[in-house]
């Protein structure tokens, strides 16, 4: 594994800056003396600048959302599900948290706490004697790129901010100076893309060297001016009227309420402008042969996600609890060494499981695909299998994605360093319900991508968090819906399909014709190859669908002894409302800043 220079944040954080207030403006050291100090050596700025970089969401710890700001995306979205009770996405799901609730405030906290300590390295930089002139330019700038991301992920969270910009308030400022009003959602996407542009100015566009790889490049500051762009675009952002409500003490409206075609333009051309500069002289699409010399998709898509570092990875996260993780996606596997027992406590949901496509890359529904449902089970060899063996027929021939990402009974286990585990999810199997007690899947299959192929307590690797598929994917969306029927449509989505090992759209498969067509084939293609990485709790709120995909019933198999397994049956239902487009802001910021309106609906 690659080294980085920014270890655990744990170890670098400076005790004199932990503070103790709550309010998102008390982020200020409280100890003047001790700023002044930290300024004066290169090494104390150096681990303040490891201070600001601690608060990357470390989201292979989403069963403990919102430690280290990890988020509640997989189990919240409806790809996935927790085992268990005190995963804050099962709140989430039921629709049992408000303005009160711990993890609410923890984001909103932690990052302006970033915020503030990336304009606090901004401003004091050039005071350490011992930096060189060229690191002080690099590390502001990484600074600003940092400050800009963490303003992004809150607009996520709770949609239009408060923009500080280079303000600090001081801890002891009177209660009139704090009263600061929401910013528009406009208004904050036009200064975080000038953040991302203006540091991306003064970054290198790759790590230097491999004691460098976790620093903030200018391809990752551009990669994520893609990003803001797309969801400035979509529907929850661009001419939203049902949150014409949305509005400041003022009446100033927060979300604007003209649809305007030219945001998708803004969108396609930052990641056409990605893809110009990065493409192919630094990044590409990861593909990787087998023991045989020849092209395998299915470890294409299943490494991207393990090889650190690789081609196609903009940016990853170091020292990522990915052991955590490992322990989730690992089954139960009763009997067998800890090597290969973990809990399957993330389960995959039947929704995901139908939305990959079948090896001939149409959907399971099309009467071409080839699918088949019957009841019965088949002989079938998986890709990372070296015999076939007993598989649900719904399982068998399906595209290359649904094994990199799902664990179903009867597949052989990814570590064969104790030989071979057969995973059984049925009731009384050695990975089903009646025998983990507390660790089990809810559905009957677990999440298997991004699951390491050894000793799954072992966790010494990166946790990837933008890839360059998710560029291709922003492109094509935005370029569909600013300019429908450009050829650039079909080519790179055709090259995430290449990659995938599915036929390419124009081939046996003919082109979605019309731009509703191509949107749903789009965002189709996105759900599958982003599936458990974050994404899909996001896109369906941005695209204004999660009232018919994260609403109502969630579907898996029967906790029951085979065949009776197979059955698909509800095992939850989930609430979303209008409210849920957005958290609420925290009550405790509300009651300080009577200017700071709360979301609609809380």
């Amino acid at each position: 594994m690659k080294k980085v220079i920014l270890t655990s944040a744990a170890v670098l954080l400076l005790t004199a800056f932990s503070g103790c207030k709550k309010d998102y403006f008390d982020q200020v050291p409280d100890d003047r003396l001790t700023l002044d100090e930290t300024f004066k050596s290169r090494n104390t700025a150096e681990q303040f600048l490891a201070n600001v970089y601690s608060q990357i969401p470390d989201e292979a710890a989403q069963r403990f959302a919102s430690l280290n700001n990890a988020g509640p995306w997989t189990g919240a979205s409806d790809e996935a599900d927790y085992d268990w009770s005190f995963v804050i996405t099962n709140s989430i799901n039921i629709g049992a948290f408000d303005a009160s609730s711990g993890f609410v405030g923890d984001y909103w906290r932690n990052f302006y706490q970033g915020i503030r300590s990336a304009t606090i390295f901004m401003q004091n930089a050039d005071r350490v004697t011992d930096l060189p002139a060229n690191l002080k330019v690099q590390y502001k700038a990484e600074a600003r790129a940092l400050r800009a991301i963490y303003y992004f992920y809150l607009m996520r969270i709770y949609g239009p901010v408060i923009l500080l910009g280079d303000q600090v308030i001081e801890p002891d400022a009177a209660t009139q100076d704090m009263q600061l009003p929401r910013n528009t959602f406009d208004d904050c996407v036009n200064y975080v893309t000038s953040e991302l542009d203006a540091a991306a100015k003064d970054l290198p566009a790759k790590p230097t060297n491999d004691n460098n790889y976790g620093r903030i490049t200018s391809s990752f500051a551009l990669a994520m001016k893609s990003e803001v762009l797309l969801y400035a675009a979509s529907p929850l952002f661009n001419g939203n009227t049902e949150f014409k409500d949305l509005t400041n003490k003022d009446g100033k409206v927060l979300i604007n309420q003209q649809y305007d075609v030219n945001k998708w333009k803004k969108a396609a051309d930052a990641a056409k402008d990605f893809i110009t500069k990065y493409v192919p002289s630094i990044y590409n699409l990861y593909r990787k042969n087998d023991l045989n010399g020849n092209f395998s998709p299915y470890l294409s898509c299943r490494d991207v996600m393990l090889d650190d570092w690789n081609p196609e990875i903009i940016y990853a996260r170091i020292g990522a609890s990915v052991s955590s993780r490992q322990y989730e996606t690992t089954p139960y596997h009763n009997g067998y060494p800890d090597e290969v027992r973990g809990s399957g406590g993330l389960a995959a949901t039947q929704g995901i499981v139908d939305t990959y496509y079948t090896q001939n890359g149409r959907p399971i529904t099309d009467p071409q695909s080839g699918y088949v449902n019957d009841g019965t089970t088949v002989k079938f060899q998986a890709p990372d299998d070296d015999q076939p063996r007993d598989t649900y027929r719904a399982w068998a021939n399906r595209e290359p994605r649904f094994y990199v990402g799902i664990t179903y009974n009867g597949r052989r286990w990814l570590d064969t360093n104790v030989g071979d585990v057969i995973t059984e999810l049925f009731l009384n199997g050695n990975s089903g319900r009646a025998t983990g007690g507390n660790d089990y899947s809810t559905t009957g299959y677990i999440v298997r991508k991004n699951m390491s192929t050894g000793d799954r307590t072992q966790g010494n690797r990166s946790w990837v968090m933008l890839r360059l598929a998710e560029i291709y994917l922003n492109y094509v969306e935005a370029l569909n819906e600013s300019n429908p029927g450009d050829p650039d449509i079909v080519k790179y989505l055709n090259l995430i399909r290449n990659r995938a090992g599915i036929p390419e759209y124009g081939t046996s498969i003919p082109v979605p014709a019309g731009q509703d067509a191509m949107r749903e084939a789009i965002r189709r293609e996105r759900h599958i190859e982003l599936s458990f990485e974050n994404d899909r709790y996001f896109a369906v709120r941005r695209w204004k669908i999660a009232p018919q995909t994260d609403n109502g019933l969630i579907f898996g198999l029967t906790p029951a002894p085979l065949p009776y397994f197979y059955g698909v049956i509800p095992i939850e239902n989930r609430v979303f409302s209008k409210k849920n487009y957005f958290f609420p802001i925290p009550q405790g910021e509300i009651n300080t800043d009577k200017q700071l309106v709360q979301n609609p609906g809380w």
